[in-house]
């Protein structure tokens, strides 16, 4: 048996936040296999289920984020559920948006969900890794991760979840199976960048000068500025000495 494990917290006012992206994960795997309603218990809400063939109990502490390995041991020792069979789903701040990594152990950068888990039990469960991406500011963690998604954070939450959900049944075949599954649903379905303006500085284009100069026109085109072919002198030049000429006659 397998315990899938959402970090979050719990209530309305927290359901769109970066912070709760694992909640969204494993309520889209209740969603989408048919799992059981959601009740109350071990400090949590729980579902069961099934992934193909295996028996799978889905886990949503209700314990606020910082205490969230209370809920998941409880679980863990009434099921008898070895800590290897644990995968906890939580947001990254050291990934980039729609970045997903999957690993067994390894420390918890900062994040009191999964410290709370590695104090419980060990930290030798399992973790997928959702990037929601860095502010740039220490000072600004905390608004970014307990700030809602976007609009514009949906062209890359959705496809993200949508990978984590269809593929969940590749869990069983270990970490590098269910991240090379997530990155092949993922290729080609991200979005890009759309195109920019190009610069306003030097260009490199054939026939152009200076900036914002139509093709074939340098900045010494003018015609006055020309030289004629037979003085070696420019045009407007040429063309004064010839009208003093005629004054002086």
């Amino acid at each position: 048996m397998q315990l899938l494990v959402g970090l979050g917290n719990p209530g309305a006012s927290y359901a769109r936040q970066r912070h709760n992206v694992g909640f969204m994960a494993v309520d889209g795997i209740a969603q989408r296999y048919g799992f059981g309603p959601w009740r109350a218990k071990f400090n949590g809400d729980v579902s069961e289920g099934r992934l193909g063939t295996e028996k799978v109990l889905l886990l949503k502490p209700t314990t606020f984020m910082n205490d969230s390995g209370r809920s998941v041991a409880a679980a863990a020792r009434f099921f008898k559920i070895e800590t290897h069979d644990i995968v906890v789903f939580h947001d990254e701040l050291d990934l980039a948006p729609g970045k997903v990594r999957v690993k067994t152990g390894g420390g918890v950068a900062g994040h009191n969900g999964l410290r709370s888990i590695e104090a419980h039990l060990s930290k030798d469960f399992r973790r997928v890794r959702i990037g929601i991406g860095h502010p740039g500011d220490k000072s600004r963690v905390s608004g970014h991760v307990l700030g809602d998604f976007s609009k514009l954070d949906q062209e890359w939450l959705d496809p993200t979840l949508d990978a984590i959900v269809d593929e969940a049944p590749s869990l069983k075949d270990g970490d590098a199976a269910y991240a090379a599954a997530i990155g092949s649903y993922l290729a080609g379905k991200m979005p890009t960048k759309k195109p920019t303006e190009k610069s306003t500085k030097k260009t490199d284009m054939p026939g152009t000068g200076s900036v914002g100069e139509p093709e074939g026109r340098h900045a010494n085109s003018h015609p006055s500025s020309r030289v004629t072919e037979e003085e070696g002198r420019p045009l407007g030049t040429a063309l004064g000495d010839a009208l003093r000429q005629l004054i002086k006659k």
